[in-house]
């Protein structure tokens, strides 16, 4: 199979230390590791599960760091609600440390949970977090002790509030912590995570769901951002290009959809092709993005309403992207063609499921709680084992380091041996 992707500019970003998971989507911030030596089958049961455990409400992936896992959850104590990071020991599941804070939920949509959303960023010595409600917290990563906290919507007025909560996981580049934050003059923003100092904050722009990513375009490095649910004064529905070092728009790109929500984060290829995908009536997007003397060319290649990415997963192998293709109703798993857009197949065997690639093997967990081995291919899915191991509403993706495989739901974690 031909190289997957290009990924080299995820390397530079990262602090040289161990980290196996450290932050949304992994360390490439795609949904695939380099994990070799994984079992090509499970027992009927499902693979080795290590430990379960109690974790509660929330959506934030488990971050890996060598011996210790981070996260977050939601809990009501003595009458209050309270946003909770939380450290883990990855061989038992037991509790290292937990850093607490309030964290109404007031207004806020919540049928659907309420959150938290976003995944720990896992720095040398600290790791970064931010809740619904916006606050920003960075501690450190051995003993829970917080360094320094920032309220980004207090700190930056007219900053995008969305109802159903704050879900953008910040990302590393060159030393600096990028979020977007929406608003006038701070639509992104750059901190300085040893002190929450403000490096830079730029453009006019509202804030969605979705996270940023980093790509290089013929040796430029650019962070893709969707910039969108501003309000009537703010541009709404676009992908976005900007500098990591200095917040400047390279370029834009419409992809507007119904109540401006786009959620699932793009896809980058080493071929220049940028796919983007959103629920709620839209689909697919394939961009062909050059760059020439710092002026990007942005050349739109397709669009396909049938491929709509809601908020789970996508997987780029070779010329195919993968991912859950439905909103409100079912969203069989679907493979489309990134250079011609063509849907190839739809397979309605799973729910809606997110995934990690590794070693040849996608691991799924759909949102009904099975967790499922597959190899996926332009041919169809070849589901090789699958096992019930989860039970409310599996919305997380899974986190796989080594060949320890997490998984949680909205009340509980399970950590998977998956080694042959």
């Amino acid at each position: 199979m031909k190289t997957l992707t290009s990924f080299f500019v995820f390397v530079m970003t990262l602090p040289a230390a161990d980290l196996n998971w450290p932050q949304f989507g992994g360390p490439h911030r795609n949904f695939m590791v380099d994990s070799t030596g994984l079992a090509d089958q499970w027992p009927a049961a499902g693979p080795k599960k290590l430990w379960s455990r109690p974790l509660g409400e929330g959506y934030s992936e488990i971050s890996v760091d060598g011996n210790a896992l981070f996260t977050m959850y939601r809990r009501n104590s003595n009458g209050a609600d309270q946003e909770v990071v939380v450290s883990l020991d990855a061989a038992t599941g037991k509790t290292l440390w937990e850093y607490a804070y309030s964290a109404p939920a007031n207004g806020m949509a919540l049928e659907n949970g309420p959150g938290p959303h976003t995944t720990p960023l896992v720095l040398a010595d600290r790791v970064c977090t931010v809740g619904i409600n916006a606050i920003l917290n960075c501690l450190d990563k051995k003993s829970g002790k917080l360094l320094w906290s920032k309220d980004l919507y207090k700190d930056f007025p007219g900053s995008t509030h969305m109802d159903r909560g704050y879900s953008t996981s910040p990302i590393l580049y060159q030393g600096s912590m990028i979020l977007t934050l929406g608003g006038h003059g701070h639509a992104v923003i750059a901190l300085d995570p040893s002190n929450g100092a403000l490096k830079w904050a730029k453009g006019d722009l509202g804030n969605s769901p979705s996270s940023p990513i980093l790509i290089n375009v013929n040796g430029q490095d650019q962070l893709v951002a969707f910039l969108d649910d501003g309000g009537k004064d703010l541009a709404h529905g676009l992908v976005t290009g900007i500098d990591p070092k200095s917040g400047d728009l390279l370029w834009q790109h419409s992809h507007k959809t119904s109540w401006d929500l786009n959620i699932a984060i793009p896809v980058w290829g080493d071929d220049g092709i940028l796919v983007i995908s959103s629920a709620y009536g839209t689909g697919a997007r394939g961009l062909k993005l050059t760059q020439s003397g710092g002026k990007t060319t942005v050349q739109e290649l397709w669009s396909n309403p049938r491929m709509r990415i809601h908020h789970s997963t996508m997987v780029r192998l070779g010329d195919y992207l993968y991912g859950s293709s439905g909103d409100f109703g079912p969203a069989p798993l679907a493979a489309i063609n990134v250079k011609t857009g063509e849907m190839k197949w739809q397979d309605r065997q799973f729910p809606k499921a997110c995934f990690v690639y590794a070693d040849g093997k996608f691991f799924i967990v759909d949102e009904d709680g099975t967790v499922s081995l597959a190899k996926l291919s332009p041919e169809g899915a070849h589901v090789i084992s699958k096992a019930m191991l989860l039970t409310s509403n599996a919305w997380t993706a899974p986190s796989l380091a080594g060949t320890k495989l997490y998984v949680r739901d909205r009340k509980s974690i399970v950590a998977l041996d998956v080694s042959k």
